[in-house]
């Protein structure tokens, strides 16, 4: 276990009080202030250099789990048992995970859907889904425990599962999704399955953004990084199960496809195309996804109808986020019949701040689906100006 030495200490606190300066004066630099969650990051970084216990607990169970990736992977498309419709082993393959065998057929197909329970062989190793999971977890880990901790080891192994999963012409996943969520007997992939591989625009970037704020990453593998979110994004906008994901999923997968778009573009520094996906969020969005009253059908129709709620409003959340910073308003934009992303949080609110009984299905803990909503509020209570808001969110985590 890597402890951290009084002088690691000290060059921590000098390192976070100069790129924290940086951060502040360089606003327009993409690669410091457009590194999310930066700011939390240096304030943790800065907690462990006063060695305050909590955050070296913090700190030592990161380092624990960098230290088992270091001996995990490589990871690749390539380590699958089964292979995609296409036949190229390259292409990223997975099932629907609410999809079973139907047991009133011989041979088990079409399979047929049962919402919100997850079919144990759609995570095994036929697929690459567990294989992309475990591969974007280690790379965030180990790069979060180069940025905390100064040591390359972590770097270089984080570089080598990047260039294996992204670059490497033998290993490399094909920039496409079109065999995602492929359901037996019935579809070799469908629009649904653009959500599994969300930590593209989220966590891959911001450990790119790490690496290479710290020096370690080499100038082929930003390049080579680049190069396939660049054909990604070339696959979403002319594929048919791109722009079926884009245009056609009036709901939280939709919106997802919004926000991975946006980090990658940003990343590419394509600000213009991250406006327009912005201004036609309003009506895309916005407008689509939530009635007058609040609600969202499209979730509210699921069997975890709380969760899948939240998740939406999660990612309208980001989506208004984002327009906050690049000046298109989406926080305060209603429809004209009254439909808002304000009007959604409303909706919620009284079953988080009364006893009022939630009315739809929800088979998996509607606790935990109130938490992540509650912790949501405390954001969108500041962005509203609503302190009474932040007063219900902060109340029902202090009873739960």
């Amino acid at each position: 276990m890597h402890k951290p030495t009084n002088t690691i200490i000290l060059i921590i606190a000098m390192a976070s009080a100069a790129l924290l300066s940086a951060c502040k004066t360089k606003q327009n630099n993409p690669d410091e202030s457009s590194i999310a969650g930066l700011s939390s990051m240096l304030e943790l970084r800065n907690r462990i250099a006063e060695e305050e216990e909590s955050a070296l607990a913090e700190y030592h169970r990161l380092i624990d789990r960098a230290d088992r990736a270091l001996s995990e992977g490589p990871y690749s498309v390539m380590n699958k048992k089964g292979v995609a419709a296409s036949g190229d082993k390259h292409d990223y393959l997975s099932l629907a995970p609410y999809w079973w065998p139907d047991p009133d057929s011989p041979d088990g197909l079409p399979w047929i859907r049962k919402d919100g329970q997850v079919n144990p062989e759609t995570r095994g190793d036929y697929t690459d889904f567990l294989e992309m999971r475990e591969c974007f977890r280690a790379i965030s880990d180990l790069s979060r425990a180069y940025f905390y901790s100064g040591d390359k080891i972590y770097a270089e192994k984080a570089v080598q599962l990047l260039e294996n999963w992204f670059i490497n012409p033998e290993t490399r996943m094909n920039p496409n999704h079109d065999f995602a969520q492929a359901i037996p007997g019935l579809s070799n992939g469908r629009p649904a399955g653009t959500i599994e591989m969300g930590g593209i625009g989220g966590s891959m970037i911001t450990s790119v953004r790490l690496l290479k704020k710290g020096g370690a990453l080499p100038y082929e593998s930003e390049i080579g990084f680049k190069t396939w979110l660049t054909d990604y994004l070339l696959w979403y906008q002319t594929s048919e199960v791109g722009l079926r994901a884009i245009n056609d999923l009036h709901n939280n997968i939709g919106t997802m496809c919004d926000v991975k778009r946006i980090n990658i573009l940003i990343y590419l520094e394509r600000i213009d195309e991250v406006k327009e996906i912005l201004n036609d969020a309003r009506e895309k969005r916005i407008a689509k996804h939530i009635e007058p009253d609040g609600k969202m059908p499209r979730e509210l129709a699921r069997t975890k109808s709380f969760t899948y709620s939240t998740g939406n409003l999660r990612y309208l959340t980001r989506l208004a986020s984002f327009g906050k910073k690049y000046d298109v308003d989406l926080w305060n934009f209603e429809s004209s019949d009254g439909r808002s992303i304000k009007k959604a949080y409303e909706f919620l609110i009284p079953y988080i701040a009364t006893d009022k009984e939630w009315e739809y299905q929800q088979i998996t803990s509607l606790g935990a689906a109130k938490t992540r909503f509650a912790n949501l509020l405390l954001h969108a209570g500041k962005e509203f100006d609503e302190p009474e808001y932040i007063e219900i969110a902060q109340n029902h985590l202090n009873r739960n």
